[in-house]
């Protein structure tokens, strides 16, 4: 069959308000959120059921037709972005959006894929329960594709990846069968794990088009502080004095240097310094917990004295209110923006063995020196689960190409040392197009022949986001 001819087929059977193939409807679903990426695509569906993704799949795949499914398009990697081929299908699940059920007895929520994380987490809070995953582009992203990329967020450290707060999918698999993997329980020892196939797999095995969540306790009472540091160093022995002494109320452990500071400041209106001098790293804590805000305080406040008196940290700022809790966290939230403003940039999503990062540190950044990298770094990220975003801007005075023309061996410098200390190249923005190079090229041959074996048995026709990962 011509692929081209698949778009009448889809309309076909399910209907010109699903499926969208004219130019000027297409155009906004080739590109991501960063500008980077584009591609082509013969047509864009938007199925409003589980029923109608199976159709689409069905029918792509007895076309040969490759089908790139996309979530909010906040994805950093290009995962979600279709290659050069025109005879891409674009699947976005934005119009099925419903929660299914929220039970507060069983503790779970039930949610198609395309439900905006942020709604997700109201309709928690609302029911007296908290769903954990919190991202910066919480109001945008989709739980599907945070799914489909494993997603982290800021409170890793004391719940997990995306992964760890998942109890059971559906999806449609490329030939259109439907996975029901829906299932709420919490014990399940029936065979293979199957759903942690599909959970991280960034659309290339199939379709996740709804998912059965953990809720927790709702977390209400908070208290949060920003600690400068003279190092990573020191950043590590306070995150050790901090996870001992406050156990599972310590919710984030955010680490970001005086140049993210100056950055944000710079582009980000009404963020103050909330000290009188600059410093040259801080940290940022929250814990949480059920009940007693006093408690919490006196806690996270003795901590912070033992800290001050052990020479961990150089000052604190403890929030009083909401209000001052709110601009501590902007000084951490707004980096990325801020960056995003100052102009091209490279992003490198990293992790690394916790106890390593000082030194990774240290070594990478005579590593950038040695290789000419006059560049400015912008340093950030989930320390207390080992997640560096080791950002590089273009020198002052640079063109605005500069990432284009020399960021490749810059990058390689980067994900080298990565490795030579046990790290990851992705924490948690996936591979998608950006790193599938690095991504062959460090993986152990093993667990790339086995990943390659599971495509092909649920992808044998290779339709699923083609240019991904794999």
């Amino acid at each position: 069959m011509n692929t081209r001819a698949i778009s009448g087929r889809l309309i076909e059977a399910l209907g010109d308000d699903v499926v969208t193939v004219d130019t000027d409807g297409i155009a906004p679903w080739l590109t991501d959120w960063r500008g980077i990426y584009k591609g082509q695509a013969q047509a864009v569906v938007r199925p409003r059921n589980v029923e109608q993704v199976s159709r689409c799949l069905a029918l792509c795949q007895e076309a040969g037709v490759p089908v790139v499914p996309r979530g909010g398009n906040t994805g950093l990697c290009g995962g979600a972005t279709p290659d050069a081929s025109p005879s891409n299908v674009v699947l976005s699940l934005d119009r099925m959006n419903a929660v299914r059920t929220l039970d507060t007895v069983a503790n779970t929520l039930v949610a198609e894929a395309g439900c905006i994380l942020g709604n997700l987490r109201r309709a928690a809070h609302d029911a007296g329960r908290l769903l954990p995953l919190s991202l910066a582009a919480e109001d945008s992203c989709q739980i599907g594709g945070n799914l489909a990329t494993n997603a982290g967020g800021v409170n890793v450290v004391r719940y997990g990846m995306t992964r760890e707060l998942v109890l059971g999918i559906e999806a449609v698999l490329p030939t259109g069968e439907v996975f029901h993997g829906l299932r709420a329980l919490r014990k399940d020892n029936t065979g293979y794990d199957l759903k942690q196939l599909l959970i991280g797999s960034e659309g290339t095995l199939g379709v996740i088009t709804a998912a059965s969540l953990r809720l927790l306790p709702r977390a209400d009472v908070r208290a949060v502080v920003l600690a400068p540091v003279e190092s990573a160093d020191q950043a590590l022995q306070l995150f050790e004095l901090l996870y001992g002494q406050c156990g599972a109320r310590l919710q984030a452990f955010e680490f970001f240097t005086g140049a993210c500071v100056d950055l944000v400041l710079a582009h980000a209106e009404g963020v103050q310094e909330p000290f009188a001098q600059r410093y040259p790293a801080y940290v940022l804590v929250e814990l949480a917990d059920t009940a007693d805000e006093h408690a919490l305080a006196a806690l996270l406040e003795d901590v912070m004295g033992r800290a001050l008196e052990r020479d961990l940290c150089l000052d604190a700022a403890v929030s009083a209110s909401l209000a001052q809790l709110q601009a501590l966290w902007r000084l951490r939230e707004e980096i990325s923006e801020a960056q995003r403003a100052d102009g091209p940039h490279l992003k490198h999503d990293i992790s690394l063995p916790i106890e390593h990062i000082p030194a990774f540190m240290a070594s990478c950044a005579q590593r950038l020196h040695a290789a000419g990298g006059d560049v400015r770094p912008f340093i950030f990220g989930h320390f207390g689960d080992g997640n560096l975003h080791y950002n590089l801007s273009r020198p002052a005075g640079a063109p605005t190409d500069w990432a284009a023309l020399h960021g490749e061996p810059l990058t390689a410098e980067i994900m080298d040392e990565v490795m030579r200390y046990g790290g990851s190249i992705s924490a948690e923005h996936g591979i998608g197009q950006l790193k599938r190079e690095y991504f062959h090229r460090y993986k152990d041959p093993l667990e790339l022949r086995l990943m390659r074996d599971i495509k092909r048995l649920l992808d044998p026709a290779g339709i699923m986001n083609p240019g991904k990962l794999l």
